[in-house]
């Protein structure tokens, strides 16, 4: 893409589109739900249960680690409602019919569910597995309680947010998205819990045997409570959670037996209005275990009653403050079960990719209408560069695909550099690029156009789309665990018109990129449509993207979600770009960042978030990006959006939304920030418009 425009077309300003979210089911929901979105169809629910029960997937029969593992008071381990039927649900009579439920229930939460009245906490009881599907699930203005002798209960996999009433040390609303009193036995797992007017987690009152497990907990006051009790008893398990703006109780755990908490990442970026107090607090008799855990920027990041015991290992602190503590016996994790560390240094990493709901828990591979009908079995073809597969080149599997084929095929890439362009037609769809080696950095497809390359058959230069080194233009193509790149040297070809150099270029619907490395310079990921009237739908997660001038940017509905965003120096070693340039059309969503990180080694606030591209001077097109829940770097200007060919952004659809981290800023006319009502209307599930994108 080139950085010269067209001459300008002026247009009168937009508001930003709030789109509603047509809802897709999985199988069994069709099942249960029928035809209508009405109440449950009773005699069909025997059917649901006989599809699920033949074939459950892993997540709906997923066991806990840590002390929800242990055998104890009657219960062995905790599994949830894995003895049960498989339902979904979209509705909060729906949601509350099977919580409350005397028999088990695997209950999946598909789109999201606004509680009435604001801070409703439905009563869970016990024997349940409550589990988002895929990214879509949400609860907003409310939660869970789990009352006395409830016990056997997982939550997974869901965002529960946005129940805050104004007031940050609030007194008068108690809404908490989990609240436990006297349960025992639960593991709470992979959700995203923010922005809640008490806390997020709640395990009171002699609650015990409980796992909390990648979550991650943000944009809170009381974030995580452990206590209110005199008796000593609590046994609870915190690994991989990743806290983020929240000022206090990360957790304050009172006068529990056995604290173990290990490979969390609590991190308090300077310059946001959420400081944080305290860290990990060991009150009361507690006995605390604290193990290759990541504080960053954290005031008094672990503090102790004199009562309380803390035992510190491997833990690492960079830029805190105040009070570091430790002293006393506490015990020995592995006594209780068997557990693995990982390296404190990697935690933050690990933990921005990995924490808070995934793609492929709570769905299925077959779903309603707009989700492409599943392979009765896929095939799969190896790709080894020394021999030792069926094919020597990654385009050599893709040409052995057949035309349109029904069934996906998984094309397996050993580990290796693939120096060569790859194209996968239209006509191909269901194909999946997995790369095989232990890192996406084993397997690396790799070529060097650009758009004034010459084509190799003399018919003029490659164009922008045409120098990618991956093309995709099949729809629900998806990659995995591998590195696209174009490594075109600017440097050494001053004198080539023309230095866009594409590393990834997709054109189709349903893509899904998950673990993936695209790197190049300028115009690194072009995500483009089939035509401009087409839907292309593309979501990017656990991921890094790298470079420095519109180098995401095309006309797609597209997501980058939990991922690192890489900014780099151009070739002469200068610091200036651009991350997003969109060239959306008119009533259709654009390019979403979302609870993500934008950093890079350059100068500071010299990259604008993005710049509206109307590709050929089309005035009708109306280009968008939302940056949300993310951490900006000190590279992003403090003016993150900037005119192109012509077109003012003004005109276009550019904003922010609770961004952390020193490139982040307040609301201004030159910095728009979205209301909660709009950014209720623009959350992942929005721009996915029904689609969950499942691993296959």
């Amino acid at each position: 893409m080139s950085e010269h425009r067209s001459t300008a077309r002026h247009r009168r300003s937009r508001k930003l589109l709030a789109v509603g979210l047509p809802l897709t089911l999985a199988t069994a929901s069709l099942a249960v739900y029928g035809a209508g979105p009405g109440a449950i169809t009773p005699q069909l629910a025997s059917a649901a249960s006989d599809v699920t029960s033949a074939a459950a997937p892993a997540w709906a029969t997923a066991t806990a680690d840590g002390f929800a593992s242990v055998n104890a008071l009657g219960q062995n381990g905790t599994y949830g409602g894995r003895d049960g039927q498989t339902v979904t649900v979209r509705t909060q009579a729906d949601l509350e019919k099977y919580a409350t439920a005397a028999e088990p229930y695997v209950i999946v939460v598909a789109g999201t569910i606004t509680m009435n009245p604001v801070g409703k906490e439905i009563k869970v009881a016990s024997d349940k597995t409550i589990v988002g599907s895929g990214t879509s699930g949400h609860l907003v203005g409310g939660g869970f309680f789990l009352g006395q002798g409830v016990h056997n209960v997982i939550i997974r996999n869901l965002t529960i947010r946005d129940a805050y009433q104004g007031i940050w040390n609030d007194k008068d609303h108690d809404f908490d998205a989990v609240q436990m009193d006297g349960a025992h036995h639960v593991w709470i797992d992979h959700n995203d819990l923010r922005n809640m007017a008490d806390g997020l987690i709640d395990v009171r009152k002699d609650s015990t045997y409980v796992t909390v497990s990648w979550n991650e907990l943000s944009q809170n006051n009381k974030t995580f409570g452990i206590g209110w009790t005199e008796n000593v008893t609590t046994d609870i398990t915190i690994h991989h959670n990743w806290f983020r703006e929240t000022e206090q109780r990360n957790p304050s755990t009172d006068n529990a037996a056995h604290a173990h908490l290990y490979n969390n990442y609590l991190e308090d970026v300077a310059g946001t209005s959420i400081n944080s107090s305290y860290g990990n607090y060991s009150r009361g008799g507690t006995r605390m275990v604290l193990e290759n855990s990541y504080f960053q920027g954290m005031k008094n990041p672990v503090i102790k009653d004199a009562t309380a015991t803390i035992v510190q290992r491997g833990n690492i602190f960079s830029g805190t403050s105040g009070r570091n503590e430790s002293g006393g016996t506490a015990f020995d994790p592995k006594a209780y079960y068997s557990y693995t560390l990982d390296s404190a240094a990697n935690v933050p990493s690990l933990l921005k990719s990995g924490t808070g709901p995934r793609p492929t828990i709570g769905t299925t591979a077959s779903a309603a209408a707009d989700v492409a009908p599943k392979a009765a079995a896929a095939t799969t073809l190896t790709v080894a560069k020394d021999g030792t597969g069926q094919y020597r080149t990654v385009q050599a599997a893709v040409n052995a695909v057949p035309a349109n084929n029904a069934s996906r095929v998984v094309i397996s890439i050993k580990p290796g550099t693939y120096r060569e362009t790859v194209k996968v037609p239209s006509t191909k769809p269901h194909v999946t690029f997995q790369g095989t080696g232990a890192s996406r950095k084993d397997t690396v497809i790799v070529f060097n156009n650009a758009a004034g390359t010459p084509k190799p058959d003399g018919s003029g230069n490659h164009g922008t789309s045409g120098s990618a080194t991956v093309a995709v233009e099949a729809d629900d193509f998806q990659a995995r665990n591998l590195t696209i790149s174009n490594d075109f040297d600017e440097r050494a070809n001053q004198s080539l018109s023309g230095h866009q150099a594409v590393a990834l270029r997709t054109a189709a619907d349903r893509v899904f990129l998950d673990g993936v490395i695209v790197e190049g310079d300028q115009d690194t990921l072009l995500l483009d449509t089939a035509a401009k009237d087409r839907l292309g739908r593309v979501y990017v997660t656990n991921s890094y993207v790298v470079g420095n001038v519109d180098f995401i940017f095309g006309r797609a509905t597209a997501v980058i979600d939990r991922s690192v965003i890489t900014l780099k120096k151009r070739w002469d070693g200068t610091s200036a770009g651009y991350v997003t340039a969109p060239s959306t059309a008119a009533n259709r969503k654009g390019i979403l960042i979302a609870n993500s990180a934008v950093n890079g080694d350059v100068s500071d606030r010299t990259f604008y978030l993005g710049r509206p591209w109307h590709a050929g001077g089309d005035a009708s097109l109306d280009p968008q990006t939302t940056v949300r829940n993310t951490t900006l770097g000190a590279a992003i200007r403090t003016t993150p959006w900037t005119d192109m060919g012509g077109f003012s952004w003004k005109d276009d659809r550019f904003a922010e939304y609770r961004n952390t981290g020193p490139g982040s800023g307040s609301a201004s006319g030159d910095r728009p920030h979205l209301t909660d009502s709009q950014a209720a209307s623009q959350e992942v599930a929005d721009w996915l418009a029904g689609w969950t994108p499942t691993a296959s």
